[in-house]
């Protein structure tokens, strides 16, 4: 497989993706497509890098031919544009499942009772450890890249999020910018839940009120899919995030 191969032959630095592969990534990913040139570039050189440090391992009956592992690469890729290769630090491997997966949880509530239960996930993050998607989702991703979705993206997001060692919604950033996000942010994603609560409509995904991390994420999922919806429903969060990840592709 292409990372494997990229790997054995080039042990230190990551080589570049070559060129024919790469321009297939290009027409294949409208988010890819619609960069200028020079954030292309910049792009291309993040997946090289993905692909030389991450073992990427399909599950089950589950084939990613070379361009597929390229196309996962690139859009996991996609938050770390101006952020940097010191995104893809703590963790090795992409775990890809045909389709939604199945996850046992247990919980301990307050009185010392154990709860457990099965979720299905389409995407999952680990703080330390593999990230998982499912390749169904991706490619549905793909197929509609301006609906606000991008599986790929929002559990990228969770890895920066845990980069500072506390998954709550605030990536690594200068004190004075982590201070007016945390604080803007915060007030952002507690005006949300009091209107999912009260169950008012919302212009962004409800799930985005499941948690301050949650709400990091799917915003994060708009500005890369449906910025103008995210600018007209949370301006101040479009404006931190436009500055995170640069200018959406579809701005």
């Amino acid at each position: 497989m292409v990372s494997a191969l990229l790997r054995r032959l080039f042990p230190g630095a990551a080589p570049a993706i070559p060129a024919e592969a790469w321009s297939a990534t290009v027409h294949r990913l409208p988010w890819v497509a619609a960069l200028d040139a020079s954030r292309a570039a910049r792009l291309a050189r993040l997946a090289a890098t993905f692909l030389h440090r991450k073992t990427i391992t399909p599950v089950g009956d589950l084939q990613l031919a070379d361009d597929d592992r390229i196309a996962l690469a690139a859009l996991c890729c996609l938050p770390l544009l101006e952020f940097g290769e010191e995104g893809l630090h703590g963790w090795s491997q992409l775990i890809v499942y045909p389709d939604a997966f199945r996850v046992n949880r247990s919980h301990v509530d307050a009185a010392g009772v154990m709860h457990e239960w099965e979720d299905e996930l389409i995407g999952e993050a680990w703080d330390s450890g593999p990230l998982v998607l499912s390749w169904a989702d991706v490619q549905a991703d793909i197929a509609e890249p301006d609906a606000g979705f991008c599986v790929a993206v929002h559990e990228m997001v969770h890895k920066l999020d845990a980069l500072d060692g506390v998954v709550d919604g605030t990536p690594p950033l200068p004190r004075a910018w982590q201070s007016a996000w945390a604080r803007e942010f915060q007030a952002a994603y507690d005006a949300l839940v009091e209107r999912v609560d009260a169950g008012a409509d919302v212009d962004i995904d409800a799930y985005a009120a499941e948690a301050p991390e949650e709400f990091f994420a799917v915003c994060s999922e708009y500005h890369f899919s449906a910025p103008a919806v995210l600018r007209a429903a949370l301006p101040t969060v479009a404006a931190h995030l436009e500055r995170f990840y640069g200018r959406s592709p579809f701005a």
